[in-house]
């Protein structure tokens, strides 16, 4: 048959080769070799393939986990994503804390939508959020606390000049109002450092013991400059002063948790 090869001629035909009828001029029609074009895949296909379940499933399983100490609230995009955190979840970390949201706890970063149970099991030993120093913070950092605002922010920084810098976090407590629930709400999220200006109460002139918040009233003031000067320096003690009649017992009790200077 003309148009199709002799048995004695190499085939240029391939598996996936067709015959189609071409006419052609001044010629009869003869069989030509064809192949088909390649079908192309949907346009959604390609543009999401690569973010489909599957490939998403695959790049979890295969992507790197670290493990190390970070802080949720400063920790960088890129450490979220060592620490086994997707690009986009790390990014979801990231425009939460940009829009204000703060971690004060560690549970506060197991709530996060995109800390699944098992991640935030494996991560929990790590995360180290440093509390809040009393001693330190400014009224806005005490504004952010939960239950504070501008109001108590503002008192707990007056109370701390008056006192020469807290002693113990349970001395937020002697602020007026400030109240047990208050506290309980925050008291694992504060820590005290030591105080700037230790009380001096065994050195101190009665007019300058006058100012300091416990002892406030001449009488008191007067009673203490006595007791030192009539008692041996070994007796000098919140104890004695008790005894002595000098103190009462809510000062004392408020006084014990004062830092006091040996002189």
């Amino acid at each position: 048959m003309r148009g199709i090869p002799s048995p004695d001629t190499p085939s240029v035909f391939t598996p996936s080769t067709t015959f189609a009828e071409a006419k052609v001029p001044g010629t009869t029609g003869r069989l030509m070799a064809t192949t088909p074009a390649p079908q192309a895949l949907p346009s959604s296909e390609r543009r999401y393939a690569q973010h489909s379940p599957a490939v998403q499933a695959v790049r979890a399983k295969t992507r790197r986990r670290e493990s190390f100490r970070f802080d949720p609230n400063t920790v960088s995009v890129e450490d979220l994503q060592r620490l086994g955190f997707s690009e986009k979840q790390a990014q979801s970390i990231d425009n939460y804390r940009q829009k204000g949201g703060k971690f004060r706890r560690k549970e506060d970063f197991a709530k996060s939508f995109v800390v699944a149970d098992s991640v935030y099991k494996r991560l929990e030993p790590f995360i180290d959020i440093p509390r809040l120093d009393i001693n330190k913070a400014d009224s806005a950092a005490f504004d952010a606390l939960p239950g504070i605002g501008p109001y108590f922010a503002a008192k707990m920084v007056s109370y701390r000049e008056e006192l020469g810098g807290y002693s113990s976090t349970e001395q937020l407590l002697e602020i007026y109002n400030f109240g047990e629930e208050r506290y309980e709400k925050l008291k694992d999220i504060i820590v005290c450092s030591e105080p700037a200006r230790p009380l001096r109460l065994w050195s101190l002139p009665e007019d300058s013991l006058r100012l300091h918040p416990h002892i406030r009233y001449r009488s008191v003031a007067h009673g203490i400059a006595l007791y030192r000067e009539n008692n041996p320096r070994e007796s000098w003690t919140l104890e004695g002063l008790l005894d002595a009649g000098v103190i009462d017992s809510l000062t004392f009790s408020r006084l014990k948790l004062c830092k006091l200077s040996e002189w």
